[in-house]
């Protein structure tokens, strides 16, 4: 039986490895694929009764996506909030006044021009 010790190193060798501390910070991880489309984008969150039977749903407009990436950030946005929804036309709407869950999930995720609109 082969058992594997923890390698004992001394005080001028733990020194030499350097203060974490001190440590330059890692680059930033650049936004990859839908991520760059939300940054670039003026999001508006808009909230809608009319045509719905009294219910209110959240509808993004203005990402500029294709249909495929706009589905998965729909996929997401549906799972954060716990909620239904679609995608149509190039909005994506989601079941209920979820405004300020959107603009959190989207703003994490790198949007930067993102308001809310409608009543």
């Amino acid at each position: 039986m082969n058992k594997k010790k923890g390698q004992n190193i001394s005080w001028e060798q733990l020194q030499s490895m350097g203060n974490p501390e001190n440590a330059p910070e890692m680059p930033k991880d650049k936004p990859k694929g839908a991520d760059i489309f939300i940054a670039d984008s003026t999001i508006r969150i808009h909230l809608e009764k009319k045509g719905r039977g009294g219910k209110s749903v959240s509808i993004i407009r203005g990402l500029k996506m294709t249909n495929a990436m706009m589905k998965d950030i729909e996929k997401a946005l549906k799972s954060h909030c716990g909620v239904g929804g679609s995608q149509k036309n190039g909005e994506i709407i989601i079941q209920g006044d979820q405004r300020d869950k959107i603009m959190k999930y989207l703003q994490s995720r790198g949007a930067k021009n993102i308001k809310k609109a409608g009543a």
